[in-house]
């Protein structure tokens, strides 16, 4: 069973979606009743950091997933600002994140990038995932993901980077640290690749 958290910030319906044509059971929390019994969480995002933090915030939900991910250590995958959440800060807002792993949001560098249209870098991008990374069990040659940030996770540890790719840098786009993953991309926008990674959670 994957819980979907629903905090007013995320495309819900589309991690059903996946889920639904892979006969993977799903449900969608949106208060701390929901998450009772949770055996898998995905924690999307999209917008802006300190918006996404207030949503989660405001909805309750905050100490009892700190409970799950930090004490009982369900797994938990964060996606876009869902895993820039998870670090301690964000050069976007001010507002403090979910210190569940050790980083912080920093912004692209404009002078390094390209391209025309700077930022926020959107569109498809290859990837170059850490050998043996069970999320990314069967996409390690020529996967690409769909992306749209202007921010990346910048990791203190570098032991919790998985997976990395370029936009005028090299930038860390995947983490994991015990129980926890995040991803910058967005696997419901990135076809049969997004599928297939949303299924390995599940399967971890």
């Amino acid at each position: 069973m994957i819980t979907i958290i629903d905090y007013g910030v995320g495309n819900i319906n589309a991690f059903i979606n996946v889920y639904k044509r892979a006969n993977v059971p799903t449900k969608v929390a949106r208060n701390i009743s929901d998450l009772v019994d949770a055996q898998k969480l995905i924690l999307p995002g999209v917008g802006a950091f300190d918006h996404a933090m207030g949503q989660l915030q405001n909805s309750g939900m905050r100490e009892k997933l700190d409970e799950l991910v930090l004490e009982k250590e369900v797994p938990v995958i964060g996606i876009c600002v869902g895993m820039q959440m998870m670090g301690n800060s964000s050069d976007e807002g001010q507002l403090e994140g979910l210190n569940w792993i050790d980083g912080i949001v920093k912004k692209f560098d404009e002078t390094k990038i390209n391209q025309v249209t700077k930022l926020p870098h959107m569109g498809w991008n290859d990837v170059i995932p850490k050998e043996g990374t069970k999320l990314f069990t069967g996409l390690e040659n020529s996967s690409i993901f769909y992306f749209l940030h202007s921010f990346y996770f910048h990791c203190r540890n570098k032991e919790n980077v998985i997976a990395t790719s370029d936009y005028g840098e090299k930038f860390t786009y995947a983490i994991h640290y015990k129980n926890i993953y995040g991803i910058q991309f967005h696997p419901e926008k990135s076809h049969h690749y997004g599928e297939k990674l949303l299924l390995n959670f599940a399967n971890l």
